[in-house]
């Protein structure tokens, strides 16, 4: 048996191949970018490809390239349960619906006609969002008729940019600012605003859709449930001062008794439903409990959460270390044998 791996720096990859040679399994690093890909592989049994939804090259054919190899009889990470909706918030309103999860009440309208129609009816504030982007990046708030009304139109106008180079900036200056951004990083994103990124000329404009969410006040945090090979562990984010968002802030807090145990339920039930490799859920609590807003195969975390602990199935927690990425290969090497 043999994994391959693209390796990028800024992926989960070094945290693989790092797990595989301590721990003596067999596997190649390959090239996903090459035409060749599919002889690469000729030798293996899976292929782990941790691709990035703001990587310009990854958006145009990781998915394709994953699910054909699947359809082939190889085991991959990130599979088709686990992916297919990954940066699509719209695919996820239509996923949840569908088996009966706790979504965040979520309305999409593909006529311009029909999207004022609701908007001059429904309450607000409503949270209005494209279908992709992470960290809180194409993300806004309409307090009222008028600032959807003008969403709206626009959206079935001109459309928005899918890279918000102006948000990305202000983010890039508050992390900046805790120093946890450089002052080169500052200096790249500000000179964003005039020179399109690689992803943003090939993501182009959204536009032709309009998609909201209900809004849920009173949410001081977020709660980042993050589901691993049948496992859970989680964090609680803060909403950023004087913002209605948490996701992209960096203003996180470890305290285990502050999750609610019925967050950890749903994550472990719904990732079951979607026989899932990975789920990583942004949840808020309504006068319902908890309910989903997005979720995402991939994550990204300070190294410090994988000292806290973790739950299992039962629902049992298990302080101390623990390796996410380990576990992901463990459960190919697991794929891999069980097809076998």
């Amino acid at each position: 048996m043999k994994i391959a791996i693209h390796h990028s720096e800024v992926s989960f990859s070094p945290h693989w191949i790092e797990y595989c040679r301590l721990n003596g399994i067999d596997h190649k690093i390959v090239d996903c970018y090459k035409s060749d890909i599919v002889s690469q592989l000729s030798d293996c049994d899976a292929l782990m490809w941790h691709h990035h939804h703001m990587f310009s090259k990854d958006i145009l054919f990781a998915k394709q390239l994953l699910y054909a190899l699947e359809m082939s009889g190889k085991v991959v990470f990130p599979d088709f349960r686990s992916g297919w909706h990954f940066d699509d918030k719209v695919g996820q309103k239509y996923l949840f619906e569908a088996i009966g999860a706790p979504l965040i009440p979520s309305y999409v309208f593909y006529s311009e006609a029909d999207a004022l129609a609701w908007a001059a009816k429904t309450e607000f504030p409503k949270v209005f969002k494209l279908r992709g982007g992470s960290s809180g990046s194409n993300v806004r708030l309409a307090a009222d008729y008028h600032q959807a009304r003008k969403l709206i139109k626009r959206m079935f106008g001109r459309g928005f940019s899918n890279y918000n180079a102006a948000g990305i900036l202000k983010d890039r200056y508050l992390h900046y600012k805790k120093g946890k951004e450089t002052l080169s990083g500052l200096i790249k994103g500000f000179g964003q605003l005039f020179i399109k990124t690689p992803f943003a000329r090939v993501a182009g404009h959204e536009r032709g859709y309009a998609y909201f969410q209900d809004f849920i006040p009173g949410n001081t945090h977020d709660i980042r449930i993050t589901y691993v090979a049948g496992k859970i562990f989680a964090l609680r984010r803060r909403v950023r001062k004087g913002d209605f968002r948490a996701s992209g802030g960096g203003l996180q807090e470890h305290d285990i008794s502050k999750i609610p145990l019925e967050a950890v339920r749903i994550g472990f039930e719904v990732a079951e439903k979607l026989n899932a490799q990975n789920a990583a859920y942004d949840f808020v609590i309504s006068e319902k409990g908890p309910v989903i807003v997005e979720v995402s195969y991939g994550f990204g975390y300070d190294p410090q959460q994988f000292d806290f602990g973790y739950w299992d199935r039962n629902l049992e927690w298990h302080e101390g270390k623990f390796n996410p990425y380990g576990w992901m290969v463990d459960l190919v090497v697991e794929q891999v044998k069980n097809k076998a």
